[in-house]
C-alpha cells in the first residue's frame, strides 16, 4: 500500500489531536489542515456582512455559497497554513476574539456542516493532508488511508490544559478544568450532528503520559507501516 497520503485524526477536546496533526505534517511534507478554521471563516465573513449569528437560515446559505480554500503556508510568520476566501488570505483575520466568541454556534448548525464538510472533503481528496477533527475518520474523509483517534482520559487532558494555564500566568484550578472537560465531552459525543465517535477501522494511540514526540513517533509508525 505505501505510505499514507490522506490522513484522518479525531478525537476528544484537549487530547492533543491538534499538535499531532501539526507536527506528523510537517515531518511528511503534507497539508495541516485543522477543520475548524473553516468555521472560523464563515463566522469572520457573516460577522463582516453584518449577519446575525442566530440566524441559521442566513449563516448556512454563506456557508453553501462561499467557496474557501486551505493551502500550504505561503508566508513565513508562525501560520500552519493559508485560509483564502474570495482569494482574500484571512488567516489571522479569523483568530480574532470576535470570531472566538461567537464560532460555537455557527459550527453547530447541521447545515453549515453538510456545506463545510463538501469543502473539507474536497481538500482532503487532493492528498498528501493531515485532517485533524471531531467527524474526519466517520464523516469527511471515511476512505482514508489511515485513521488515528487520539485519546486521553479526561483527568489528564484537565491536567494539561492546567498546566498551560499557569505557564500562561493565568490563574487556573484544576478541578474546574477537569469539570470543563467531562462537560464538553458529554456535549461532543451526544450533539445530533457530527457527533464525537470513533471510526471503527480506527487506530487508537492513547497519550496518557506521553508527550507530544512520544505520541509523534507512534503515529509515524502506523504512516510507514512498522
Amino acid at each position: 500500500m505505501g505510505i499514507a497520503k490522506i490522513i484522518a485524526i479525531d478525537g476528544p477536546a484537549a487530547s492533543g489531536k491538534s499538535t499531532l496533526g501539526h507536527k506528523l505534517a510537517q515531518a511528511l511534507g503534507y497539508l495541516y489542515f485543522d477543520t475548524g478554521v473553516m468555521y472560523r471563516a464563515i463566522t469572520w465573513l457573516a460577522l463582516k456582512q453584518g449577519l446575525a449569528i442566530g440566524d441559521e437560515a442566513a449563516i448556512t446559505k454563506l456557508a453553501k455559497t462561499t467557496p474557501i480554500d486551505v493551502r500550504p503556508p505561503s508566508v513565513k510568520d508562525g501560520r500552519a497554513y493559508d485560509v483564502v476566501v474570495d482569494g482574500q488570505d484571512i488567516t489571522w483575520e479569523i483568530r480574532s476574539p470576535e470570531v472566538d466568541r461567537n464560532v460555537s454556534p455557527v459550527s453547530a448548525y447541521a447545515g453549515v456542516r453538510k456545506a463545510l464538510t463538501s469543502q473539507q472533503r474536497r481538500i482532503g481528496m487532493r492528498g498528501e493532508v493531515v485532517m485533524v477533527g471531531r467527524d474526519i475518520g466517520t464523516v469527511v474523509l471515511p476512505n482514508a488511508d489511515l485513521k488515528i483517534y487520539l485519546d486521553a482520559s479526561a483527568e489528564e487532558r484537565a491536567r494539561r490544559r492546567y498546566k498551560e494555564q499557569l505557564q500562561r500566568g493565568e490563574t487556573a484550578e484544576y478541578d474546574e478544568i477537569l469539570r470543563v472537560v467531562r462537560e464538553r465531552d458529554q456535549i461532543d459525543s451526544s450533539r445530533k450532528v457530527a457527533p464525537l465517535r470513533r471510526a471503527v477501522d480506527a487506530h487508537i494511540i492513547c497519550s496518557d503520559g506521553l508527550d507530544a514526540e512520544q505520541v509523534l513517533e507512534l503515529a509515524k509508525e502506523l504512516v510507514f507501516g512498522k
